[in-house]
């Protein structure tokens, strides 16, 4: 059995992800990678969230949401979703991207 993967060429696991990637910056959306997909999925999902915002606005803060993710897919660009992919909304009340 594998274990998805998913990582970021534009920051290393846990830490800080670049200023442009921030919701009162650039606010665009960091590329990512994803890897070891089991074979029988169907779809994916993503859920940005800041657990580090408990302490901050008293809650675990929603970043982003990907819905209906293509299982084939291996990246996501900096600044796009994949096609057919839903967007949901976060904890700043938007569709789409609201980075940290």
């Amino acid at each position: 059995m594998s274990n998805l993967t998913l990582e970021s060429q534009a920051f290393e696991r846990g830490g800080i992800i670049p200023r442009k990637y921030g919701y009162k910056n650039g606010n665009i959306s960091p590329p990512l990678n994803i890897s070891d997909i089991p074979e029988s999925t169907k779809s994916l999902i993503l859920i940005m969230d800041d657990p580090d915002a408990m302490g901050a606005v008293g809650k675990i803060w929603v970043h982003w949401v990907l819905c209906n993710i293509p299982p084939e897919t291996k990246e996501i660009n900096e600044n796009s979703i994949p096609i057919n992919t839903i967007e949901g909304k976060t904890d700043f009340g938007e569709i789409g991207y609201g980075g940290p």
